[in-house]
């Protein structure tokens, strides 16, 4: 076979495979039907917005203790609780509750970037319920003001967090939301190949480490 038609095989074939079986796990990492299918808060906060991967843990704590872990996240603040070196300039997350980073509010800016240049802004917040993160940017990374109209490219996105308590003692939390993007048809490869596995690999982190973290905290507690 010529090299010019052995090179598109050699990189189909990975990424039919990656499409077909790989990926539909991680746009839906540990949830239940249910929770992929069902309503998420936060659709109408993103004009012409889609629903992105939904992934869940359960928790062996009660929301009231996951919560004040979600409300201190930042760069500036808590940390990611992921891959520090990553998304937290290598500094690391915090290992404990913080009482001075518990009070937010709607509007409120967590840094996503150690610069402090790009940044997460509370969209919607429900005590011990629901938290959303809005990020819009133009597809040179900068923030752009929500007041006017979008960029010509860019990407507004909704990161969200919503406690579930599906018996006592216990927390189901699920994170998903929503994304408008545009040129469409650019944003979605950049989506397959490499925002979409990143997404997986940054939350399922997010996951063990908050897990952790509560379910440690709650044992002292008990």
């Amino acid at each position: 076979m010529p090299r010019r038609r052995l090179l598109p095989v050699l990189v189909g074939i990975p990424a039919g495979l990656y499409g077909a079986l790989l990926r539909p796990r991680l746009l839906r990492w540990r949830a239940t039907e249910e929770e992929v299918r069902g309503p998420y808060p936060g659709a109408d906060l993103i004009a012409d917005g889609t629903r992105g991967a939904t992934m869940a843990v359960t928790i062996d704590a009660p929301p009231s203790q996951v919560w004040p872990w979600l409300i201190q996240m930042g760069c500036d603040r808590a940390g990611w609780y992921s891959w520090d070196r990553l998304d937290n300039g290598g500094v690391a997350s915090a290992e404990r509750i913080h009482p001075e980073w518990q009070q937010v509010a709607v509007g409120d800016r967590f840094a996503s970037a150690p610069s402090g240049r790009a940044w997460f802004t509370v969209a919607a917040l429900e005590h011990e319920r629901f938290l959303a993160l809005r990020a819009s940017l133009d597809l040179r990374g900068r923030p752009f003001d929500l007041a006017g109209p979008r960029p010509r490219f860019f990407v507004d996105s909704l990161w969200g967090f919503l406690l579930e308590q599906p018996e006592p003692g216990r927390t189901r939390l699920i994170v998903s939301g929503f994304t408008c993007s545009r040129p469409r048809s650019l944003t979605a490869i950049g989506d397959f190949l490499f925002w979409e596995p990143a997404h997986w690999v940054m939350q399922s982190r997010q996951f063990t480490n908050l897990k952790r973290r509560v379910e440690r905290e709650a044992a002292i507690g008990a």
